[in-house]
């Protein structure tokens, strides 16, 4: 998808964000177009290319959002037992940038911390995930941050 300045993207790390402007950057020794893209209170350079890979994303509409009501309400997916396992399924699930893979990181995570401690990998992986869902919550949805975080626990209490 091509985008252009002053879309509003969402990146599959750092959540929403805004394109401002479009320039040419040296990565690894090659100068590439980049979509420079405001996000988190930081600035950062997503090679157009990379856009394509799924990098970058358009917010969901309002329908879908709500659509995505049900996985976080839903039953919780079994987490792996082992740490290290669990942690890199985690973020193999965050790194496909999809609203959906967010909410179930959020669902899970939730559930697993109801029954046992999160490590500490484990709450900042929760707290990020939480974070981006809120973002794109309040974004998607025009509430504010409160309400969206009253809905998540609601919906997470299921």
């Amino acid at each position: 998808m091509n985008y252009k300045v002053g879309d509003t993207v969402v990146h599959w790390s750092y959540g929403l964000g805004e394109i401002t402007n479009v320039e040419e950057k040296v990565i690894h020794g090659r100068l590439k177009q980049c979509y420079v893209v405001r996000a988190s209170k930081m600035t950062i350079w997503i090679p157009i290319d990379d856009s394509q890979q799924h990098t970058l994303r358009t917010p969901v509409s309002p329908d879908e959002f709500t659509g995505l009501f049900d996985i976080l309400s839903g039953p919780a997916q079994s987490l792996p037992q082992d740490r290290g396992l669990r942690r890199d399924f985690l973020m193999s699930q965050l790194q496909d940038g999809q609203l959906e893979s967010i909410c179930k990181v959020v669902r899970d995570l939730t559930n697993l911390k109801r029954k046992s401690k999160l490590n500490d990998q484990e709450k900042t992986i929760l707290e990020r995930a939480s974070n981006s869902l809120l973002t794109e919550w309040i974004f998607s949805l025009k509430v504010p941050l409160n309400q969206a975080q009253l809905a998540m626990t609601r919906l997470l209490e299921g």
